[in-house]
């Protein structure tokens, strides 16, 4: 029976395989260039030489020689230059918002551990996502970045976040990172060409515009992109799979906390789902390797897989600190029922009375005057200049002053009417008022996210980029009011699917955001939760009504599996 393999002698093989992964990229690229050159002649006939003379073969192999070199140089330089950021923005990855503190407890931990690493200098980075995972890349100016999820800051504790932390930069330190983003940076061209190859089933082909040979070329490309796809990212799990165990001793090292970085892999395994539209080829860039589009859950084979057995990992770290994995799981265990019952209850907002003294919230005051003598209104001043039959010649009449006349006659009117050929608000706008009460909205922070608040309603004003946070976070429980509310929402809107969607209990008024000033439009929050929220389609903030956001987030919690 062979004796484990320890740490020193994962570091001995990977030295022997970073050696070879410049010999095999260049037999791939010779030999992926060679199938184009093929498909090539195919198509259009390249070579006057037939292929069974020697001249032909003697002239093919210099032209895939050169070729492969070319491209190979191009490809490298394309891929150092644009991969790491086109993977960030596809994953739609932002700088952490420190005046959040999840965001800034990660971004002193990545400070913290990049000097522990030392490491000149690294880019705290998040992605809005649920599922718990983070990565490591070099930009193209050769700085690196740390990306974490949304949710492994929410459901991570701070030792496991810094262990997290300290895994990715032990990547960066161990030059990990810069071959990784390379090699999975190199996929890219494969993937474009083989999209582009594959046939549209919903656009029907145009006979008339084939040409003889093209199918055969086609075929050819295709296959070539195929293979280039799948030797790139078996190639990631050549470089990648030992370096995973290797950088988890080296974060240990840095942290001094193994069962804090085993409960992490822990929690993300448990909660790792479809993290981005990308291809897999990037999954040796991640802690853990994130499923495809209806993938959650698949088994990955051994052979293929980017990362080592979850288990080997677990039982790594758990023997560092002489434990066992089953007290990793305990611990994640513990920690979870901890977490749920030291969370704040959320009382339900009572209905809201008008202070003494309150000033009632503004009413409409323009009548708009048909010819055929029919009027509309009271509206208010932008809903008169933004209904489909006003002109400046349009009669009108203004409520407050008692006077009828040419809409253009009036200053308000003419006001109105610049503002919105600027872009702006038609109507005068009061910034940081309640939409409903009409009053200074307040500052505060819900799940560690800051938002504004109504003190007299209770509606929350929320940016939609937070709302991933807000539901990733579990600080914040609810009273009993507040769950008989969702249930009583899920039964007549979600449960019962004969249910009219659209049909709610909310005052019919048109909303002005207290940020933008513009007016808000009525719209579930998504096509899964039909919860009615107003959102404004100019800045991107969403208003909740009293207990709307407390009863969103009862049913996505209901709806998470752990």
């Amino acid at each position: 029976m062979n004796p484990p393999v320890d740490f020193y002698e994962l570091q001995k093989r990977q030295k022997i395989r970073s050696a070879a992964v410049v010999a095999l990229l260049l037999v791939f690229y010779i030999v992926a260039v060679g199938l184009l050159l093929l498909a090539a002649w195919l198509t259009f006939g390249l070579f006057s030489v037939r292929p069974a003379g020697s001249g032909f073969w003697l002239k093919f192999a210099v032209a895939d020689i050169v070729f492969a070199g070319a491209i190979a140089a191009i490809h490298y330089f394309d891929a150092k230059k644009s991969g790491a950021a086109f993977l960030l923005k596809r994953l739609s990855a932002k700088p952490p918002d420190l005046s959040d503190r999840y965001h800034r407890l990660f971004a002193d931990a990545v400070e913290a551990v990049r000097i522990a690493a030392g490491i000149p200098r690294a880019d705290p980075l998040v992605l809005p996502t649920l599922s718990l995972n983070s990565l490591a890349l070099i930009h193209p100016n050769g700085r690196p970045a740390i990306v974490v999820t949304e949710g492994l800051l929410a459901e991570c504790t701070r030792d496991e976040v810094e262990a997290v932390v300290a895994h990715e930069a032990a990547h960066i330190a161990r030059g990990d990172t810069k071959i990784l983003t390379l090699v999975c940076g190199l996929s890219s061209f494969f993937e474009r060409l083989r999209d582009a190859l594959e046939p549209d089933h919903d656009v029907p082909a145009a006979p008339s515009f084939r040409r003889r040979g093209s199918g055969g070329g086609a075929g050819f490309l295709y296959i070539a992109a195929f293979l280039g796809t799948g030797i790139i990212r078996l190639l990631g799990v050549f470089v990648s799979r030992e370096r995973e165990l290797l950088a988890d001793a080296a974060a240990v090292e840095f942290g001094r906390s193994p069962m804090a970085l085993a409960r992490a892999i822990y929690k993300a395994r448990s909660r790792n789902v479809f993290i981005g539209d990308f291809s897999q080829a990037y999954a040796p860039l991640f802690l853990i390797a994130p499923s495809g589009p209806g993938e959650a859950g698949a088994p990955v084979p051994r052979w293929i897989s980017s990362h080592p057995p979850f288990k080997e990992r677990i039982d790594l770290l758990a023997g560092m600190a002489h434990q066992s994995a089953e007290a990793v799981s305990e611990q994640v265990r513990e920690g979870r029922e901890l977490r749920e019952r030291s969370r704040t209850i959320a009382p339900a907002s009572p209905t809201p009375a008008p202070p003494p003294g309150s000033k009632p919230p503004e009413m409409p005051e323009w009548v708009l005057l048909r010819r055929d003598g029919s009027e509309q209104g009271p509206l208010s001043l932008a809903g008169l200049v933004e209904d489909k039959d006003f002109t400046p010649a349009v009669r009108v009449r203004n409520l407050v002053e008692g006077l009828d006349g040419r809409a253009g006659d009036f200053p308000q009117v003419r006001d109105a009417i610049r503002r919105k050929r600027q872009g702006r608000p038609a109507g005068p706008v009061r910034f940081n008022l309640c939409p409903r009460c009409r009053i200074p909205l307040g500052s505060t922070h819900y799940e560690g996210v800051p938002v504004r608040v109504c003190r007299r309603c209770g509606g929350k004003l929320v940016d939609l980029p937070d709302m991933n946070r807000i539901i990733a976070r579990r600080e914040v429980g609810f009273a009993q009011e507040i769950v008989r509310k969702a249930d009583i929402f899920e039964k007549e809107h979600r449960l019962d699917p004969a249910a009219p969607k659209t049909k709610t209990n909310r005052p019919d008024i048109r909303l002005t955001c207290p940020a933008c000033g513009f007016q808000m439009r009525s719209r579930p929050y998504n096509y899964q939760y039909f919860v009615p929220v107003d959102k404004c389609l100019s800045c991107g903030r969403v208003w909740f009504d009293a207990d709307e956001l407390e009863i969103l987030q009862i049913l996505i919690e209901r709806t998470r599996k752990d």
